[in-house]
């Protein structure tokens, strides 16, 4: 996207050099792509569509949007605006306002927001979108580690670990949501393994397809505990070469 800030809007002008006329503008494209997103998935938001949506052609976009990935950010750093980070911000006395429950209700809107599609959940495992909504959740969950008690070296690598995980849990969930049996082949086969040949899963059968919501804070409520108990200056040299080599390179926080 270059060296330009793409949350930051253009002004835009005629050729005659005074302000532009025309009815189109970011917000307008914006709006349109998020729509055509939530509608159709990742693959119906393109130039092309968003400009036929707004009765013009593609050409005209990019006056206020240096290309699709640009876009992308922008559509999905609106959808991040429906992330609830009000509580995050005011502890109450209750035992429901610690630091770990204002936390967890936070990653759950945030679940909840990019799961509304599969296109907006799958946008934001592929689109680094660092604009104020992104921002906004990005300080909140910093700001809640801090209460814990999380150093800020070990928090700003926390922050990536938890939106990691629920972006993909989002993705997963989105692309479930409207199969009729979404589970029925995978419960097929576990529930069919022959105890000789895998007795482990045979006993564990039930068990691994069981839990709904409590399945996910349990899962958050792990990679807390691990993140209070791992401070990143615990990593040894050799803990370092393993998970180099272990590791591929990829994008900074997602959601982001």
């Amino acid at each position: 996207m270059g060296a330009r800030n793409p949350f930051q809007a253009r002004e835009v002008t005629s050729r005659r050099g005074g302000p532009a006329k025309q009815p189109l503008s970011r917000e307008a494209i914006v709006s349109e792509a998020l729509g055509l997103l939530t509608r159709e998935g990742l693959e119906g938001m393109s130039l092309r569509k968003v400009a036929a949506a707004l009765d013009t052609g593609p050409a005209s976009l990019y006056a206020y949007v240096e290309n699709l990935q640009e876009l992308r950010a922008l559509v999905c750093d609106r959808a991040l605006a429906g992330v609830d980070t009000a509580r995050a911000r005011a502890p109450g006395p209750g035992p429901g306002d610690g630091w770990q429950h204002r936390l967890i209700a936070l990653l759950r809107s945030y679940l909840q927001v990019l799961a509304h599609s599969p296109g907006l959940a799958q946008l934001a495992m592929s689109t680094v979108a660092a604009g104020p909504n992104a921002l906004r959740i990005i300080e909140a969950l910093l700001s809640l580690l801090e209460e814990a008690g999380v150093d800020r070296a070990t928090a700003a690598w926390a922050v990536d670990l938890l939106l990691l995980y629920v972006t993909a849990l989002a993705a997963e969930q989105s692309q479930r949501r409207d199969q009729p049996d979404p589970l029925g082949p995978i419960a097929r086969v576990i529930g069919a393994v022959s105890p000789q040949e895998h007795p482990h899963t045979h006993a564990a059968r039930d068990d691994l397809l069981s839990g709904g919501p409590e399945r996910v804070t349990w899962a958050l409520q792990v990679l807390l505990k691990g993140i209070l108990q791992t401070p990143r200056d615990s990593i040894t040299t050799d803990d370092s070469g393993a998970a180099a080599r272990l590791s591929k390179p990829r994008k900074p926080a997602r959601g982001r």
